[in-house]
């Protein structure tokens, strides 16, 4: 599979040097989603996971509806503890009157250099024809937050 879902290394090493910001008025993140197979706007598969280190449009889907080259800007949960877990979260997103079909997506920061956060595997095709195509993040909390450190 093309693309897996991961926290991607890079990510991991740019927390510890302080290059991305979640305060709520901190970086702009946005999400981006891929195909696998002929999916993609230029028929080519993403190749995503824990080694991906910034967005990149090899394999994106094409731009409909309100989907356009580079997804769309996340909003922010502030980060938060719970317990010895630190989290954050994203509120969801949603592309109307799309047409796509995607297999995964990317999380990256739109302010630096659209450094890669995570990549997310869908397990399969998800699919909108002229509808909305909606990524629903998890609860906000120290089991479920899209980004937790424990």
């Amino acid at each position: 599979m093309a693309i897996a879902q991961a926290m991607c290394t890079s990510f991991k090493t740019e927390l510890l040097t302080g290059t991305h910001n979640f305060a709520t008025n901190g970086n702009a993140f946005k999400l981006a989603l891929y195909a696998e197979g002929s999916g993609g706007k230029s028929n080519t598969t993403a190749t995503l996971g824990a080694t991906t280190t910034a967005f990149v449009t090899t394999g994106e889907v094409a731009s409909s509806g309100t989907y356009a080259t580079g997804g769309g800007t996340l909003t922010k949960v502030a980060p938060s503890a719970s317990g010895t877990t630190a989290l954050t979260d994203f509120a969801d997103l949603s592309f109307t009157t799309a047409t796509i079909t995607a297999m995964g997506a990317l999380i990256y920061n739109d302010t630096n250099s659209n450094k890669a956060v995570a990549v997310l595997d869908f397990s399969s095709n998800k699919t909108s024809t002229s509808g909305t195509f909606t990524i629903q993040f998890p609860t906000a909390d120290a089991s479920n937050a899209i980004i937790r450190i424990a």
